[in-house]
């Protein structure tokens, strides 16, 4: 049947020009990121399974990019190499077109996506196609059409439209390989296309490389951020973009950049690995500055969190910490005005928990707009048309303004094995210049481009695209912060955010030794004097990135070496004397025993001694004025004198336990057991001392008798003298 149709086909139509073709086996260099091609996968009798698939089919020039009148000459161009290892025979490349315009780009989606050799535009002539005897195994042979606009189109109602092109390598009138593609004719009778506002967000997103500040927890960001990796490859793509071009950075990435440039350490299994300071990291900064100092650019919350499950499982600090730090790190190492009012979310996805929490914020910084993918905003009911990108949400803090990305035009700025750039081109400006015809325009529509997040970008397609956009009549380039809501706006059916979405999240499992840690740290900051905000933020932050999302044994991986660091900090704080073996001793029924707290810290803290007793009915912890000791740092300790009362007499051990506190009340640390040893002396002193009185008490009484007694005698003597004389 596709052989019945194919000749069919080439005896209905005679448009072309007869094309010139150099001899078989000439060679051709091709660069492959501005060209196509198809190997063959249809059988052919001229050798084995892996022959037949070794005929690939290149495109390598199509111009101009649209076509304006009806004179204009239309080239296209491209090679056809053997890689089968034998050589073909009877080879025919074809171009096949038709002057049946698309009607729409659901129809162009159709045709692009179809496999199938039968569909392909029906006109084909014998003057439409090279015949090449023989191609040896290895050769290259390059092939050119050349046709007008008036040939494409209807020529009797010559309009504006999206054409198929497609071009095809036959052997013995079987199919071979096949490429299709599209072409825009705007004539100049047209009615003026309204020029649509496109706005390019691009990420500078990846995932977080350091455990705690002062320690790597992988060396991988140093491949990727010069030569061929992702992140250069970024740097190359800021360095050519127009300046409307949207910007979106992580603060974490900066961050872990510049922790580079002055030497780091990476934790290995062998223990931690001294790494000398990485010129490449220094390099990619300045770049990145130079680069981006005249774009708009947004700084993600810090560490690019996953918003949507801290707010599920009742995280909600740790999102307007991310943002306040994101804030900081983006002015402080990017430059100064940095945009914070506008989130993009992971997979760009949001429910309206995760809404209300970013538009809440945290201070001054609060999220105004998100950007979002098509699924999460559809139109309610489906429209037929492109819809205007912008929309309006309500969140608990007012209204939030929703960008939603264009699906479409999206994909076509990720690297695509199947397509190349000069296709991607062609389909860039078929689409573009098909949403602007549109029916039901009243005025231009705003268009939203936002490709994956954690993309791994060709610079020269996309580039390609940008400067494009930047000169299609149809199109404006504007940055993100332009785009606004329209006075009259599609209806859509809300935020649509399914059970898929939920178990895309970062679990309960996940988090919930990350909140763990995540309280600990506060409590470093909490007896810190000054109430500076925790070392540990920045770290905790990055495990709670949505980067884990796919990556969860490595995200708990350095979810405990932080842990480690956390706990190592907490510890610098220690009670000291509690040895089981050592008790304290209470002389007596009561007394004071002396509590000391240690603080080999770097600055001064300040912490609440809470005492109480094992067994109340056998030792009673008294009230004091005061629990709170102030305790400078560097190794030195504060002491708490804690009064106690043996409530039964005789000696015996007993125990309390000692808690750290914070200020507020919050537990710091483990708490302790101290045992204590009553002696029972205070009894037995009393006795003593009341034995003593009374031996004292006795003496001075007979003393006193003594003396009155000899004072008696004494008067009676002199009263005899006198009467004898």
């Amino acid at each position: 049947m596709i052989r019945k149709a194919t000749l069919f086909a080439a005896l209905s139509a005679a448009f072309l020009t007869p094309m010139a073709v150099t001899t078989p086996g000439t060679a051709a260099t091709t660069d492959t990121r501005a060209t196509t091609a198809t190997t063959a996968t249809t059988a052919t009798p001229a050798g084995t399974e892996a022959a037949r698939q070794g005929l690939s089919l290149t495109v390598s020039q199509i111009t101009p990019e649209w076509a304006k009148g009806q004179a204009d000459e239309i080239k296209i161009s491209g090679t056809i190499r053997n890689d089968t290892g034998a050589a073909l025979a009877n080879l025919r490349v074809r171009l096949r077109y038709s002057a049946q315009r698309f009607t729409g780009r659901a129809a162009m989606e159709a045709y692009q996506a179809d496999p199938n050799v039968g569909t392909l535009p029906p006109s084909v002539s014998s003057q439409s196609s090279a015949y090449i005897p023989s191609l040896a195994a290895g050769a290259s042979a390059p092939w050119e059409f050349t046709l007008t606009a008036a040939q494409l189109t209807h020529p009797a109602v010559p309009s504006f439209g999206v054409y198929p092109i497609a071009v095809e390598v036959q052997q013995d009138w079987r199919s071979l390989a096949a490429e299709r593609t599209f072409l825009t004719y705007v004539p100049p009778a047209q009615p003026k296309l309204p020029r649509n506002r496109i706005a390019v967000a691009l990420p500078v997103i990846d995932q977080p490389h350091r455990a705690d500040d002062t320690k790597f927890a992988d060396d991988e960001l140093s491949a990727a951020l010069t030569g061929k990796g992702r992140l250069a490859d970024l740097a190359r793509i800021a360095k050519t973009a127009p300046k409307s071009v949207t910007w979106f950075v992580d603060p974490a990435l900066l961050d872990d950049v510049n922790a580079m440039v002055k030497g780091y350490t990476v934790a290995t299994k062998d223990g931690p690995e001294k790494k000398p300071a990485d010129s490449g990291a220094a390099r990619w900064l300045a770049e990145m500055r130079s680069a981006l100092a005249a774009s708009p650019v947004v700084a993600t919350p810090y560490a690019d969190p996953d918003v949507a499950a801290l707010a599920h499982q009742g995280l909600d600090p740790q999102t307007g910490r991310a943002l306040e730090l994101g804030a900081q790190k983006a002015r402080l190492l990017l430059k100064p005005d940095v945009q914070t009012d506008v989130n993009w979310p992971a997979a760009g996805l949001i429910d309206a928990d995760a809404l209300d929490l970013l538009s809440v914020g945290k201070g001054d910084i609060k999220v105004r707009k998100v950007l979002l993918n098509s699924t999460n905003l559809p139109p309610q009911p489906p429209v037929a048309v492109t819809p205007d990108a912008a929309a309006t949400l309500d969140s608990v803090n007012g209204p939030v303004t929703a960008l939603v990305a264009d699906a479409g035009l999206s994909r076509m700025f990720e690297p695509d094995a199947s397509r190349s750039v000069l296709l991607s081109r062609q389909r860039f400006v078929a689409e573009t210049a098909m949403i602007a015809a549109e029916p039901g325009q009243t005025a231009p529509r705003s268009l939203v481009v936002a490709p994956s997040r954690r993309w791994d970008p060709s610079p020269t397609l996309v580039s390609t695209l940008l400067k494009t956009a930047d000169r299609l009549p149809w199109l404006t380039l504007t940055p993100l912060g332009s785009i606004k809501p329209a006075k009259v706006q599609v209806p859509r059916a809300g935020l649509t955010y399914t059970e898929q979405d939920l178990k895309e999240e970062l679990s309960a499992k996940y988090l919930g030794p990350v909140e763990n840690v995540w309280e600990k740290a506060q409590l470093t900051s909490l007896i810190t004097s000054d109430r500076p905000p925790s070392a540990f933020d920045s770290a905790v932050l990055r495990l709670a990135s949505s980067a884990w999302r796919n990556q969860t044994r490595a995200g708990r991986a350095v979810t405990k070496l932080v842990d480690a660091e956390v706990q190592g900090t907490m510890n610098q704080i220690s009670i000291t004397g509690a040895d089981p073996d050592r008790p304290r001793t209470l002389a007596g029924s009561n007394g004071v025993v002396p509590i000391s707290v240690k603080n080999t810290m770097d600055a001064e803290v300040t912490v609440d001694v809470e005492v109480t007793s094992n067994n109340p009915r056998l030792l009673r912890v008294e009230p004091q004025p005061s629990t709170r000791l102030v305790i400078g740092g560097n190794g030195q300790s504060g002491t708490l004198q804690v009064p106690l009362t043996a409530t039964t007499s005789g000696s015996g051990d007993s125990t309390v336990t000692v808690q750290l506190k914070t200020s507020d009340g919050r537990p710091y640390g483990k708490p302790v057991e101290l045992t204590i040893r009553t002696t029972g002396y205070t009894g037995i002193a009393l006795v003593i001392v009341g034995a003593a009185l009374t031996v004292m008490l006795a003496a001075v009484v007979t003393r006193v008798l003594r003396r009155r007694s000899q004072r008696r005698l004494a008067r009676a003597a002199r009263t005899r003298e006198s009467e004898t004389v």
